[in-house]
Order: C-alpha cells, then structure tokens, then sequence
C-alpha cells in the first residue's frame, strides 16, 4: 500500500466516525480547507459557494438521489480523494450500506472491475468506523426479483444482433451474469440501479448506451427533471465535457418518449 492510498484510507476512517476535516459534504474530499485554499482560494470558494450551498440543495433531486449519482461517478472515475466524504454523505443522506454494497459491486461491470475493488476497500472501513454489521449487507447469493421475460427476450435479440458476430461469449455473459443475475439482485431497486448505470456511463463519456439506459431508468420511475438534473450534478464531478456530450441522447430520449 502506497503512502497516498493510507492516507486515504486513515481519512476514511475519521469521516466515517463523523470526525472529517471539515463538515461531511464540504466537497473537499479528503482534504481540509486549509489544504485547498493554499493552492487554490477559488476551488475552496465554488466548492462551498456552487456545490455544497447551491448544487447539493436544489430541488430537482432529493439529496438521496444526488449521493447515489455522485457516487457513481466518484467510483467510475477512480477518485479516491473523493470517495470517503461521499460514502459517508451518502450514508447520511439516506442510502443505505446494503445500497452502498450494491452500488459498488453494479459498478464493476460498468465501470472496471478495479474501480469496484478500490472503493471496497475504502467503504470497509467506513463500514467499520460506523459500526455496520455484516448482516447488514447483502449476501453474495440471494433471491432474484422476477425476470421480465419479455423485455428480456428483446434485449437479448438486439444484442445478439449486433454484437454477436463478434464476441458470442460478451452477448452469453451479457444475459447470464448481468440481466439475468445483476439486475435481479433485490438489494439495490431498478430505479436505483439505472440511476448508478446511467451515471456512470456519463461520467466515462460513454453515450452510446445511454439511450437504452435512460429508458430503462424512466421505466423503472425515474422523472424527466430527474434526469436533467443528473447531467447537472454530473458535469460538476465528471467534467462539463462529459456532461455535453450526453445532453442531445438525452434530449433524443425524452423527445422519443413525448412522442409515443
């Protein structure tokens, strides 16, 4: 373990035990305010002024929904720096360790296996700081929500047609790990589930999925000021050349969907 991943690590554990450097959601990561105004007045300043005080407050997500998203894209991306406060924002703002758990374990099929493994690692100790019981996490084998079998049987054609000819073993593992296993697992729900998928994709730049995703996330109860507020919030924690990208397939969608 490298000196930067244990500070890290040892910083996980004052947030997680409420003794952060500066107040849970500051939007400094791991870092106190100190540390960022010596290199950066203006970052301390929008982080307080754009993001703790205005970004975070607005109505178009309930605070629950704006942790999910956020960390979404902090375990997409890979920022550790940012992902105690978060797990622990999350925590408080309502997401529960077994959402947590879920998130983190959905997001190693959509956004690398090591990402997953890295956010485990700073989540278990949280976890340990608050006390949290292994019965409070979901087993690795469950019972499965029912499967849709007609909405499956589309995706799985559409798929087969256009990535078959290609790799027949990603269309398998596409149906019997993730739609058929992943997608049914119960502690996470749907509309929460394509809400992490959706995130991420964006957060990566990855619009081509999008469009299959966001459906997926409408059906499943996800509002269309919802979804314009995810692109929001994730142009702060992804970049605004991240967020731009997917605003026409988000558009795409919801002028498809007014249409039908």
């Amino acid at each position: 373990m490298n000196a930067t991943t244990a500070a890290t690590i040892a910083l996980a554990i004052s947030l997680g035990a409420g003794e952060a450097p500066a107040e849970v959601g500051a939007q400094r990561g791991t870092l106190s305010q100190a540390d960022v105004q010596a290199v950066s007045p203006a970052l301390d300043r929008y982080a307080t002024t754009r993001l703790a005080n205005d970004l975070w407050k607005r109505p178009g997500l309930s605070p629950r929904d704006r942790s999910i998203v956020t960390v979404a894209a902090v375990i997409a991306r890979n920022q550790a720096v940012l992902m105690p406060e978060q797990f622990s924002h999350a925590l408080d703002n309502g997401v529960t360790p077994a959402e947590l758990s879920e998130i983190i374990t959905h997001l190693a099929f959509y956004a690398g296996w090591g990402n997953a493994i890295a956010a485990t690692g700073i989540a278990r100790e949280i976890f340990s700081a608050r006390g949290i019981k292994p019965d409070q996490i979901p087993a690795a084998s469950v019972d499965l929500l029912p499967l849709d079998e007609a909405a499956e049987t589309k995706r799985a054609m559409a798929v087969a047609a256009s990535a078959g000819p290609a790799s027949p073993g990603l269309v398998r593992d596409t149906a019997d790990v993730l739609f058929k296993d992943l997608w049914l697992r119960p502690g996470l729900a749907p509309r929460d589930r394509s809400l992490v998928t959706v995130s991420a994709l964006i957060a990566n730049g990855q619009v081509q999925q999008i469009p299959f995703h966001l459906n997926k996330a409408m059906d499943n109860g996800l509002t269309r000021e919802q979804a314009s507020e995810v692109v929001s919030q994730l142009a702060y924690y992804a970049g605004w050349p991240n967020a731009f990208p997917a605003v026409p397939v988000v558009r795409s969608v919801f002028e498809e969907r007014t249409s039908k």
